[in-house]
């Protein structure tokens, strides 16, 4: 997710050393975890693959080329393919013929774990369909470090990515996952956060914490936490750089009788409709939509 060059960085000459006791790799695709920022986050098995490997496949074949300089890997006369979005359907077939001349396929994303949030995932799918080896080193996840620095509950997590574009289809996208009884995680640009954070904050209530996580490893890492009425304020205010990883808390679950409940959506009922009562409810009350809604029903509620 996060472009691992940094001008900051200069080469590792132990890393060589170390990778070059890796031997041959058995023929298969190779998934390797790459830093977010800072170019030592990378797995000694990582290197010893991109050492060993007969071709190496990258998101961005520039950073991936520069962090085999940073840590003295030479390519050699191998090749360095670029595999991503744009390209994708038409490299597969190619990176699978690699594989059946039995050869070891390195693919490295962006930065993180390959197959979160990336283009590799297809790449993954179609070599097991085709019966090869896919194997993963991993790694650095900007996921799972935020979930480290957040201070937040991480016995259970839900990730769902980047959010749709669309004002409205993001509000539909945060409705669904209001209820989910875990901590919930989001990739997020600079030019979307603070517009991102107002839809939460309405859709999933303003009072629930949240913590907003950027340029993470990088010299300019920042953790910001509050609540995301707090966190849309400070975000709108301000304008943010690098790529940013927004978590936020479970909503809190308690007991609820169904005459509470009809009481809150008799009065919801007075300035909203329906379906924003019922989200508004289930929100305000942490009981699952689809309880408030057969509970709305029941009182003989018009669309």
């Amino acid at each position: 997710m996060v472009n691992p060059r940094n001008d900051n960085l200069t080469p590792v000459a132990a890393s060589n050393a170390t990778s070059k006791a890796a031997g041959k790799l058995s023929p298969g695709l190779y998934l390797i975890a790459t830093p977010l920022g800072t170019a030592r986050d990378i797995t000694l098995r990582a290197l010893d693959i991109l050492e060993a490997a007969d071709v190496i496949v990258a998101e961005d074949t520039r950073s991936m080329r520069r962090l085999m300089e940073i840590h003295g890997i030479a390519l050699g006369d191998r090749p360095l393919l670029a595999y991503h979005d744009h390209n994708g359907a038409r490299m597969r077939p190619k990176l699978l013929a690699f594989l059946e001349q039995g050869k070891s396929v390195a693919y490295g994303s962006e930065a993180g774990t390959a197959m979160i949030a990336d283009p590799g995932f297809d790449l993954a799918r179609a070599t097991t369909a085709a019966g090869y080896a896919v194997i993963s080193a991993p790694g650095p996840s900007a996921v799972i470090m935020a979930l480290t620095v957040a201070g937040l509950p991480t016995d259970r997590f839900f990730f769902a990515g980047f959010l749709p574009n669309s004002k409205s289809q993001r509000k539909t996208a945060l409705r669904g996952l209001a209820a989910i009884p875990g901590t919930l995680v989001f990739y997020e640009s600079p030019k979307r956060i603070a517009s991102m954070l107002r839809d939460a904050a309405e859709i999933l209530g303003g009072t629930r914490a949240a913590a907003v996580c950027r340029e993470l490893t990088k010299k300019f890492e920042e953790v910001l936490r509050g609540d995301l009425d707090e966190l849309t304020g400070i975000c709108a205010a301000r304008s943010l750089k690098g790529e940013i990883v927004v978590v936020i808390d479970r909503p809190s679950i308690r007991l609820v009788n169904d005459s509470d409940l009809e009481l809150a959506l008799k009065e919801a009922l007075k300035t909203k409709s329906l379906r924003d009562a019922v989200d508004s409810v289930s929100i305000e009350t942490g009981q699952a939509r689809r309880r408030v809604y057969q509970l709305a029903l029941k009182m003989d509620v018009k669309e």
